[in-house]
């Protein structure tokens, strides 16, 4: 809901780094790298090692920047894009995951829940996208993304939010999981309704 307004701030951050790390590594190396740490929640999860998860997704998502930061100072590639959001899509899955392994009884059905309602959000996201990229059409909010990227109520900024509330107070993780279940079914539908106007004969 909120990314396009803090996209400035991050890249005024991440410049510097960008370009030290730049002269090191290339954005998908950087990009596979992040989704290696983020991968690493899981075991911490399953082992209730909260803190050291929370500081893996930490890495995670600034790898997820920088990489962003690199491609635009080395020249951002269509095989740079499609890692960066396919990576993206099996870490959001994955961080639910850890939790129903750390405790199957209280926390299996809410990340199944949870992570169904991320299937809603991610194929409506890339199927408005597909057709998007076939129209020819640019998201104003977003113009140097790699694909069209279509805004919604739960966008990246509060996927990590929550992800981050769910590592720092983990007996919450119900509430947590089924409440942003909720608000992604919401982005989903109105993902669909936009879908349905912008795409109209």
């Amino acid at each position: 809901m909120i990314d396009a307004k803090l996209l400035p701030l991050q890249r005024r951050l991440l410049a510097a780094p960008a370009r030290w790390l730049g002269a090191r590594m290339t954005a998908d190396q950087i990009s596979v790298l992040g989704f290696g740490l983020g991968a690493l929640t899981v075991p911490a999860l399953a082992a209730e090692c909260f803190g050291i998860a929370l500081i893996l997704l930490v890495l995670n998502r600034l790898a997820d920047g920088l990489d962003g930061a690199v491609a635009r100072i080395k020249g951002a590639t269509d095989r740079g894009a499609f890692l960066d959001i396919g990576l993206d899509f099996v870490f959001y899955a994955l961080f639910p995951l850890g939790f129903a392994l750390a405790d199957p009884g209280q926390n299996a059905l809410p990340a199944a829940v949870l992570i169904s309602s991320f299937v809603g959000t991610g194929s409506s996201f890339l199927a408005f996208a597909s057709i998007a990229a076939k129209r020819r059409q640019v998201a104003i909010s977003f113009p140097n993304k790699g694909i069209y990227y279509l805004g919604g109520l739960t966008e990246g900024f509060e996927t990590i939010a929550i992800f981050a509330a769910m590592a720092l107070f983990p007996a919450w993780f119900a509430i947590l999981a089924y409440s942003f279940a909720a608000l992604c079914c919401i982005s989903t539908l109105l993902r669909w309704r936009q879908g349905w106007l912008a795409f109209a004969d």
